[in-house]
């Protein structure tokens, strides 16, 4: 499985940004995905994930105002982001995680979201 994100850039605070993510390869094997995001010197966290079926979760920080969705027919899944913050500047990072004889965890390059304050 190979995961390509897109969208990210330089937003002014209380913008928006909707980033991308599209996966190929053996997709079809692709349990759970999620966004992570690690901003300098700290660590990589968990923003969001979406699991097959639908089911999401959300780091406190982004709740109400960053969404979630997965296109499974497309294979890409996306991450609305409202009322951004100076602090949700950070490098984002989709990942997916699944099983093909044994369990995988994949990122894809990352990108890049500046919130100027």
């Amino acid at each position: 499985v190979q995961l390509v994100e897109s969208g990210g850039g330089l937003v002014q605070a209380g913008g928006s940004l909707r980033l991308s993510c599209a996966a190929s390869g053996s997709t079809f094997s692709i349990n759970a995905m999620g966004w992570y995001r690690q901003a300098p010197g700290k660590q990589r966290e968990l923003v969001a994930a979406i699991t097959s079926g639908g089911s999401t979760n959300y780091a406190d920080s982004v709740k109400s105002r960053f969404t979630i969705s997965r296109d499974n027919a497309k294979n890409k899944m996306y991450l609305q982001m409202n009322s951004l913050k100076a602090e949700d500047t950070a490098v984002y990072y989709c990942n997916a995680a699944g099983l093909i004889g044994s369990y995988y965890f994949r990122w894809g390059q990352g990108t890049q979201v500046t919130v100027s304050s």
